[in-house]
């Protein structure tokens, strides 16, 4: 017997029946043996063998409960059952097929018939095995190259954004802030009854992968439009915000070419909608309550919260409170009162998250 020899469990609460199928097995496989039902649950924990051969009738527990057992424990559930009875029923023998049996042997038995069984199935085995090992290598190459997928993607996303905000005078800081604005306040949402169905982590982790393309439209924008120091006039202004149709168009061309995809219709609904006001009043369709995706309601308050704490050309950082003050008393305006209400709940973790500069 070789040191790599298979192991057969032979299951049977007669002495004489273990000796014989162990005599004809030994040569080639390593044998285990149980003489009762108990016992051969046991022996299986111990050592998982590679191969059951199992008598159907024995005290206490039968065969067909010891193989229901064994179908339900996940490091069992896969090991090649053989019912070796002296039941010549055929509808016991199709009970043991049914509750996860893979072969049938009537004593008594042929010795020959035995061993080309046993070789069969464990060779079977074999290559299941071998698949299942293949398919593990396979599924594990798959979840490397969809890692270095994203992370390429989040790469990319990143460095589009960096180029819009650059020519704003943003910085990078300014993206992970509004992130995690989002993230941390889509959190919260999951549990309000009108949220709970449409922010699942999926779709939060999707919103808040796209939310710095909010303002990748910018780069369609006149310098001298876009970093104008002082108020813009009305016609200044009619430019500034469309802005927001050059991102939803960018990133519509990018789908065109590489077809539909959860992510690019979340970095669309941010981009096109993040100036869409509650009530109506904002740009670039003034879409009205529900009507603006969520995605774009949350990036609409993380953005307006991080532009009021942070100093610009044209005014200086608001602190924390005046920020909160503003946005209260926008809501219903701005903004969704429900977002409001949960960003304020969470009011300790914003106030830690806008400190990262």
């Amino acid at each position: 017997m070789s040191k790599h020899a298979m192991t057969v469990l032979v299951v049977d609460d007669e002495a004489i029946n273990i000796n014989l199928l162990v005599e004809l097995l030994k040569d080639e496989y390593r044998t285990l043996v149980a003489t009762n039902g108990a016992q051969a649950l046991r022996r299986v924990q111990e050592n998982t063998p590679d191969l059951i051969l199992l008598d159907v009738m024995m005290p206490d527990m039968d065969g067909f409960e010891v193989c229901r057992r064994l179908q339900a424990e996940e490091n069992a559930k896969n090991i090649p059952i053989v019912f070796v009875t002296a039941m010549g029923d055929n509808a016991d023998e199709a009970v043991g097929l049914d509750i996860g049996a893979v072969d049938y042997i009537r004593k008594p038995f042929s010795p020959p018939v035995v061993r080309a069984r046993v070789r069969n199935l464990l060779e079977l085995k074999q290559a299941r095995d071998f698949m299942m090992a293949q398919n593990e290598i396979l599924e594990e190459k798959v979840r490397e190259r969809t890692a270095e997928l994203a992370q390429t993607q989040d790469a990319t996303i990143r460095s589009l954004a960096t180029l819009a905000e650059m020519r704003d005078n943003e910085t990078g800081a300014h993206l992970r802030r509004t992130q995690n604005y989002i993230r941390a306040t889509a959190r919260h949402l999951q549990s309000h009854p009108r949220f709970k169905d449409i922010l699942d982590d999926a779709t939060i982790d999707l919103i808040y992968k796209s939310a710095p393309l909010h303002d990748i439209g910018k780069v369609g924008i006149p310098d001298a439009i876009l970093l104008k120091p002082g108020k813009l006039t009305p016609e200044e202004f009619t430019t500034m915000k469309e802005h927001a149709v050059f991102g939803r168009d960018a990133l519509l061309a990018a789908e065109e070419q590489l077809g539909s995809n959860s992510f690019l219709k979340y970095a669309k609904d941010v981009a096109l909608t993040h100036h869409e006001n509650w009530d109506g009043s904002g740009y670039p369709q003034g879409l009205k309550g529900d009507d603006i995706p969520v995605a774009g309601r949350l990036m609409m308050i993380a953005d307006v919260y991080d532009a009021l704490i942070s100093k610009r050309v044209y005014k200086p950082a608001f602190t924390h409170e005046m920020a909160m003050e503003f946005i209260k008393e926008d809501s219903g305006k701005k903004f969704d009162p429900d977002i409001v209400t949960a960003f304020f709940e969470i009011e300790t973790e914003i106030r830690e998250i806008g400190k990262v500069r």
